[in-house]
Order: structure tokens, then C-alpha cells, then sequence
């Protein structure tokens, strides 16, 4: 994980994975949820909006980022995760102001509003 820049308010951080990592994936959940008070989606086993993996998603603000993130980067395994900030503009969230853990995965943007 490079040197990020927190620079926002609120983000989300989107954890990807597969039939083959769903067992890690909803370990990693439940570890997040002991870990930390933060708002955490639903392990959907299908594509939501412009994500083209399944996913789930953690909400949390600057205050947590680099902390939340230094433990996502250690406990992830190989999973991919998208942090992108939540600024009400849906297109720039999740183009300019994203930042990646691990192996980028594809968006489709025109899903979005």
C-alpha cells in the first residue's frame, strides 16, 4: 500500500472477493466488526452498482482512515480493496479520489447516476 492522502471527510472502503474467498471474506467481516464501531454493508454475492466483483463495504470517517487502513492491509489475505471517498459526487468518488489495496478490479461506471 502506497502513502495515501486523507483528504475527506467520510469514505468507504469496498472489499472484493469470489465463490473461491467467500469463507475469508466473511471471516474478514466479522473481524472488522469486532474490531472496530464502524457501519459495515452487506457481503453481497452478486454485483452492486459499478462494482463488477461481490462485495461488502465499510463507511468510516478521517478520523479512523489510516488506522482502518493499516489493518486492512494486514488482515486482507489477497483480497482487492477499493477506499474511495464519499463527497456526494458518485462519478469523481470512484474515479479521482480513490486509492487501492492490492490488485485494482475493473469498475463499470456506467452504472452510476
Amino acid at each position: 500500500m502506497s502513502l495515501l492522502s486523507n483528504k475527506h471527510s467520510y469514505y468507504h472502503a469496498h472489499i472484493y472477493f469470489d465463490r473461491e474467498t467467500l469463507n475469508f471474506a466473511k471471516q474478514l467481516r466479522r473481524s472488522i466488526s469486532k474490531e472496530f464501531d464502524l457501519e459495515i454493508g452487506e457481503l453481497h454475492q452478486k454485483n452492486v452498482g459499478p462494482h463488477t466483483r461481490w462485495s461488502f463495504s465499510v463507511t468510516f470517517d478521517s478520523e479512523r482512515f489510516t488506522v482502518l487502513l493499516a489493518w486492512l492491509d494486514n488482515f486482507r489475505g489477497d483480497l482487492s480493496i477499493l477506499i474511495h471517498a464519499l463527497t456526494g459526487d458518485d462519478v469523481n468518488d470512484h474515479t479521482k479520489y480513490t486509492y487501492w489495496i492490492g490488485t485494482p478490479v475493473p469498475l463499470d461506471l456506467s452504472r452510476l447516476p
